[in-house]
């Protein structure tokens, strides 16, 4: 996903595991920011802290919470292993996926001198909002779900993707779209996500050489979503693409439906959730997504991490949960390297995740120059709500 407009939440909820900075008496503080081993190297004392900044309260705290289940799960097993040589922690921080609220979210994280690497944040806007703040920080960011296709070109110096951009998603939905429509309505909220997914559609739909037409309905003012229904229904087209987020969408998909929409309906990855299938309900049956994201519960991949995260929460794992664990388990092995090789700071741990070639759950993840992924790798999937339930279809380039 993910580029979130101003939240109606009024409040910060800042929820933090407060990181203890609690190490040997060898321990010095490192300008580089962070712990530096001394002469003795690190003891199993030492603390070092992954912060997690994302939506955990709010109308889109259930992405949050998938992600940072994924984070805690993959902590609590590097430290249950016992061989780190020091233990881990887990900082949240609450910013509402809202770009507002960021900064205050990535201060919390920041101030703490044991974090060595963030997963997050979340949202594409909150990401544009405190990239920098975390580079000046020297903090690494491995991002799970924020898609936007440009902020790789943001200068951010720590940062990390590990999925398919919108850039590789919003074409490969498109190509598969050209195959089902003749004419296409596409829906932008306006956010940043939701315009940079919805050019991404637009740009392949022409030179798919299928008509398209371009709508906006604001996600921040848009009350009610019977007007751009109408518009919709009476444009012409065969199918939808609706670029914005899950509690919008739920509102959308009914508008649809009571104002006789019959053709296909489409989303990206902010509408995959089950805020959507629970708001929306009968009407968002036969919706598809795409998302260059992982169904955990039936790759073979994680089948043992979908048997622990479910063990450990009660619930499956969902949208985003296994990036994040991917993500996570990627600043662990870059604080393991780091020890090694005789100083964990804040920037010999960003050096170690430039360097990452990970076999994950979800894919093979290096990282190019720019943080993100190389182009072609990774895999857009594609999804529906069958009966209230996402269920994966598979490589969307592999579906007719």
């Amino acid at each position: 996903m993910r580029t979130r407009p101003l939240a109606k939440v009024a409040v910060l909820g800042v929820v933090g595991a407060l990181a203890l900075a609690g190490c040997g008496n060898s321990d010095t503080k490192d300008t580089g920011g962070g712990l530096k081993s001394g002469s003795g190297g690190n003891s199993s004392s030492q603390t070092y802290t992954i912060g997690f900044e994302g939506p955990l309260s709010g109308d889109n705290a259930q992405l949050g919470i998938n992600e940072v289940n994924g984070v805690q799960l993959a902590i609590d097993q590097a430290n249950k292993a016992g061989d780190l040589g020091f233990t881990l922690k887990l900082l949240k921080s609450d910013d509402v996926g809202d770009p507002s609220k960021a900064p205050a979210a990535e201060a919390l994280i920041a101030q703490d001198a044991s974090v060595m690497g963030v997963v997050g944040p979340s949202f594409s806007g909150a990401t544009e909002a405190v990239g920098q703040k975390y580079g000046a920080a020297g903090i690494s960011m491995v991002n799970p779900s924020a898609s936007n296709g440009t902020i790789q070109t943001l200068g951010f110096p720590t940062w990390h993707r590990i999925f398919p951009n919108d850039y590789a998603e919003g074409p490969a939905a498109a190509d598969w779209l050209a195959k089902k429509a003749k004419k296409v309505i596409v829906v932008s909220d306006l956010s940043a996500y939701g315009d940079g997914v919805a050019k991404a559609v637009i740009a392949e739909l022409k030179k798919d050489k299928i008509p398209v037409i371009s709508q906006g309905a604001d996600a921040t003012n848009t009350k009610d979503y019977g007007p751009i229904a109408q518009t919709v229904t009476q444009s012409g087209a065969d199918a939808l693409f609706y670029a914005g987020y899950d509690a919008q969408g739920a509102q959308f998909a009914k508008a649809l439906v009571a104002s006789g929409f019959k053709g296909l309906r489409m989303s990206g990855n902010g509408v995959k959730s089950s805020v959507f299938t629970d708001g929306a309900k009968a009407a968002g049956e036969g919706w598809y997504f795409s998302c260059g994201c992982q169904d955990a519960t039936v790759a073979p991949s994680a089948t043992q991490f979908t048997a622990d995260y479910t063990a450990e929460f009660n619930t499956p794992p969902s949208t985003y949960s296994p990036e994040a664990f991917d993500a996570t388990n990627i600043l662990i092995n870059a604080i393991k390297a780091a020890k090694a090789a005789g100083s964990v700071t804040r920037a010999t741990v960003n050096d170690q995740v430039n360097k990452t070639d990970f076999q994950g759950i979800t894919a093979h993840i290096t990282f190019g120059a720019d943080g993100d992924i190389p182009p072609g790798s990774g895999t857009v999937n594609l999804f529906q709500d069958k009966n209230g339930k996402i269920v994966s279809l598979g490589d969307i380039t592999k579906q007719n």
